[in-house]
């Protein structure tokens, strides 16, 4: 019967061991997937694959660009993929460092590519999918600090320094943001963190047909109105922005300040590169993604990017997959010890 007892308490002993370690295993491979990768379930596909890049400091983009890509994924069969900043030591997701954005090679065969970067350094074995996806003239879409996307140091031997927001030179004046978005960073037009911005609809005809607008009526975000210095040669404006005096839906606008462009579309090509297409909107938040119709211009404009337009309609499903609570926005307030696959 002592046998009997002492071979079972080995057995729960080495089967609890076994579980333990194969916990710990489980844990330690998902920790180590350092972006992620959701497929539309079959039969919903659309062939269309979009590359969501997150890596600021400021606006939250490691928790809207994981709640976007579902949405694309889920409702729409668009294959989603989502880039973090990560810090090499231990991997977790960590927007404060700038010099690390793996899996940028899901470039090389994307149809869509959403940056919402800021003032990234990013080392040139990364920056040449990046480079290579914009000669080769494939759609863009840019939220909120993708203006100024990335930011390279005086005395840089990058190849790619002329990305930087900042540079200057007749064929790289404002780097990515301005040659490719249309614009590059300039100023807080609104009162940062006490104003938000109220959208208002280009009112010429021609843009309000925009398929871009179809079902977008009533766009707020508590983030505020970015000043824009160049006039967007080429560009078609959708929205305008009025700073609000508070940062409510239902806050008053400050009818003391300019509106400024905050969504346009324009065509872009990089020296050496094809014609493309841009989207870009200075707002994007993640908690500017709480707004419905800002959510729903953003899917419209993925559609339009990749040749759908004809699939645009007001009745497009916009809902959350799962729960979202955004962070509000503001710096060295992002979730320390997260993962990728803690969006998942």
């Amino acid at each position: 019967m002592r046998n009997n007892s002492c071979h079972a308490t080995f057995l729960r002993v080495f089967f609890s061991v076994c579980f333990t370690a194969v916990l710990a295993l489980t844990s330690c491979a998902q920790h180590s997937a350092q972006w992620l990768h959701y497929q539309p379930e079959a039969g919903q596909e659309i062939g269309k694959k979009v590359v969501l890049i997150s890596g600021d400091e400021e606006y939250r983009s490691e928790e809207s660009m994981p709640m976007l890509a579902k949405i694309l994924s889920v409702h729409h069969g668009f294959e989603s993929v989502v880039l973090f900043a990560i810090d090499p030591a231990s991997g977790e997701i960590n927007p404060e460092y700038t010099k690390n954005i793996p899996g940028l090679n899901q470039l090389e065969d994307a149809d869509l590519v959403i940056f919402a970067t800021r003032f990234r350094e990013l080392p040139d074995e990364q920056m040449k999918f990046i480079d290579a996806y914009l000669k080769a003239g494939k759609p863009v879409i840019g939220l909120r600090t993708a203006t100024h996307a990335f930011n390279y140091a005086k005395d840089s031997k990058s190849v790619y320094k002329h990305y930087g927001y900042n540079q200057k030179g007749e064929q790289w004046e404002g780097g990515f943001g301005r040659q490719v978005l249309g614009e590059t960073w300039i100023n807080h037009h609104g009162d940062h963190g006490k104003e938000g911005t109220r959208a208002l609809i280009n009112g010429l005809e021609a843009v309000a047909e925009n398929p871009l607008l179809t079902g977008v009526k009533d766009v707020w975000g508590p983030s505020d109105v970015y000043g824009i210095a160049n006039p967007l040669a080429g560009s078609t404006i959708l929205l305008f922005g009025q700073p609000t005096s508070g940062m409510q839906a239902s806050s008053p606008s400050n009818i003391h300040k300019s509106v400024m462009p905050v969504a346009w579309t324009r065509s872009y090509q990089v020296e050496g590169g094809k014609q493309g297409k841009a989207f870009s909107t200075t707002m994007g938040a993640s908690v500017d993604i709480a707004n419905a119709d800002f959510r729903r211009m953003i899917l419209n404009a993925c559609y339009q990017a990749v040749g759908l337009e004809k699939r645009i309609t007001p009745e497009l499903n916009i809902q959350f997959v799962g729960e979202y609570q955004p962070s509000m926005f503001g710096f060295g307030k992002h979730k320390p010890g997260l993962f990728p696959t803690d969006y998942q």
